[in-house]
């Protein structure tokens, strides 16, 4: 899975604070080997700390928790705790869960430079993430440090709206309105629920979990769970900073929502705000994140040292300072001191049915739906697409559904287009249209791909006279797919057609025989084949498409369109070993 796509660099405000926490380190250290000499010089057998040099311990803290253990890591230096007969020296430092577990696996690039001696991520799905893809020197157990239920954060003036209008925060909100049964939101319901990005924050996680439990299993389940992850991948941000800035920003959404942990809001209600940001609970209960503690230090000194500021963190001085930051305690028992108007006064239901495993199941299944793809479509122009669908011809309908489809697709996709009939780019009958490429850039001259493609679906025509060969263009096409695979993205071969081949060149079998040979079950390309119109080849495009866990859906109207892409895109939830489907 891609985790951490954006490397968190740090503010100079942050570099200067980096900075005077290591020289304040320096000096904690020299003070500490004083203080030592002097209990040796007047006998004070009773402080542990002895003349040997401190232990000094990296704590790696996600970023809204950090500074709360910044301030706890100096009340704890200050009390001098001994490991092994030596002080421990706490330094803390700012870093993303998905950069600590990179370094901790062992990834080469987006990583930290040392391993930390400690990691408080922002929910436990990480440790587990980190223990399944092989992260040594992990203890079996981890204690939480602190606890911040998920809310839906908006303006004050927008919450009264709401409310006036009988719209309760719900889970289900954070799916496009399509899924909801309307073409868009109503004026007394969000018109945009964003999320934070699941690769890079513990409450995208539980958001994706809270998702998919909403739903819950199935093909139609399946569809709804894509939709929301399009949905969110085009309004996900890397953190909980620029969310909540974002509601404060009227230029774009009139009424935007964001989820987030309740500590966030309380941070940046401390900034004075005419309109201030308010925290209100999902009405089907919530999921609150937990910010563990565990011990990552491969220097068994160090992991002793490193276990001890943990178990400090447990402790009631630690809480205070953690409840004065916003957060929750550990066991979730005691809320915030002095919470302020923008945090509910009533505790939030927690909703029981997403256990552990179904956010490791969402992380998952996020992991699979996320990544770009990489998709040659084949449009054919032959005498079939002529044909008259409901009154029109079958190529101005599917042409129609291609334009409703290519929104589906964020900039981060790579796409060409091909058109195909009898005798088109000589006897290949084929020509590409738009080669392969990243959409938001321009295959030649000034205008992107998604530009071109836009255009070229309202401006192609079927050629009456000309035969299909489908079978062809097919076969070449997964070839090009298969040359030009991305191994970080999906890749697919787009087949909208007719679903007739006339003969003229390569047979049904032998195709489907070389599909089966040359499909790569390490480099995957799905053949979708999209058929529009009554008459079609239904078991001969099944073979096709099955030859490479691909799958076959037949249209008569434009808007089904949406309904069939989140299908084909959720077959990634089963890809490579999907049963075939029509």
């Amino acid at each position: 899975m891609r985790l951490g796509r954006h490397h968190a660099a740090l503010s100079p405000e942050q570099r200067r604070r980096k900075a005077f926490r290591r020289g304040m380190l320096a000096g904690l250290t020299a003070v500490a080997i004083v203080a030592a000499g002097l209990v040796v010089v007047f006998g004070g057998g009773g402080l542990l700390c002895r003349t040997r040099e401190p232990v000094l311990v990296d704590v790696a803290a996600a970023v809204d928790i950090a500074p709360a253990v910044m301030e706890a890591a100096d009340a704890f230096n200050a009390t001098k705790t001994a490991a092994g007969g030596r002080c421990v020296l706490v330094q803390v430092t700012e870093q993303p869960p998905a950069t600590v577990l990179r370094t901790l696996i062992g990834d080469r690039a987006g990583v930290l430079r040392e391993r930390p001696d400690g990691w408080i991520a922002d929910s436990s799905a990480w440790i587990r993430l980190a223990r399944q893809q092989g992260a040594s020197a992990l203890p079996a157990e981890e204690s939480v440090v602190a606890t911040s239920p998920l809310v839906f954060a908006t303006r004050s003036s927008l919450a009264r709206r709401f409310s006036v209008g009988g719209t309760q925060m719900n889970w289900r909100m954070v799916f496009p309105s399509t899924v909801r049964g309307r073409l868009a939101p109503t004026a007394d319901e969000p018109d945009v629920v964003r999320v934070p990005d699941p690769s890079l924050a513990g409450a995208g996680i539980a958001t994706v979990a809270a998702a998919r439990d909403v739903v819950g299993s199935g093909p139609d389940a399946d569809k709804a769970l894509t939709a929301f992850v399009r949905w969110a991948q085009a309004g996900s941000a890397p953190d909980y900073r620029s969310m909540l800035a974002a509601v404060d920003d009227r230029t774009f959404w009139q009424r935007p929502v964001v989820i987030v942990p309740e500590q966030s809001v309380f941070q940046h209600g401390l900034r004075p705000s005419a309109d201030p940001v308010v925290a209100l609970h999902p009405r089907e209960g919530t999921i609150s994140l937990d910010y563990p503690y565990v011990v990552t230090a491969g220097d068994p000194a160090v992991a002793e040292a490193s276990s001890a500021f943990a178990a400090w963190l447990r402790g009631p001085q630690a809480q205070e300072i953690v409840r004065r930051a916003g957060f929750r305690s550990g066991d979730g028992r005691q809320g915030p001191i002095s919470p302020g108007p923008q945090l509910p006064t009533t505790a939030p239901l927690t909703r029981t049915s997403v256990s552990p495993d179904d956010i490791d199941e969402a992380l998952r299944a996020w992991s699979r739906l996320a990544p770009a793809t990489n998709i040659l479509v084949l449009a054919d122009t032959s005498k079939h697409m002529a044909e008259r669908l409901n009154g029109r011809p079958r190529l101005d309908v599917a042409l129609e559904a291609a334009k409703i489809g290519l929104r589906l697709f964020p900039d981060s996709t790579h796409m060409g287009l091909w058109e195909f009939a009898g005798g088109i780019g000589g006897i290949k009958g084929y020509r590409q249209l738009v080669g392969l490429g990243p959409i938001s850039e321009p295959e030649r001259g000034q205008v992107v791909r998604k530009a071109r493609l836009d255009e070229l679906t309202s401006t192609i025509t079927a050629h009456p006279r000309r035969d299909s060969s489908l079978y062809d263009a097919v076969l070449s096409g997964f070839r090009r797919v298969t040359s030009d695979y991305r191994e970080e993205m999906n890749n697919a071969l787009l087949v909208i057609t007719a679903g007739k081949d006339d003969g003229e060149g390569v047979k049904l079998p032998d195709l489907v025989r070389r599909l089966r040979e040359e499909w790569d079950p390490d480099r995957p390309v799905q053949i979708i084949v999209i058929a529009f119109g009554k008459g079609v080849d239904r078991d001969g495009l099944a073979q096709i498409a099955a030859a490479t866990n691909g799958s076959l859906h037949e249209a008569q109207e434009p808007g089904e369109i949406i309904d069939v892409f989140l299908a084909a895109l959720a077959r990634r939830l089963c890809h490579p070993t999907c049963k075939p489907t029509t």
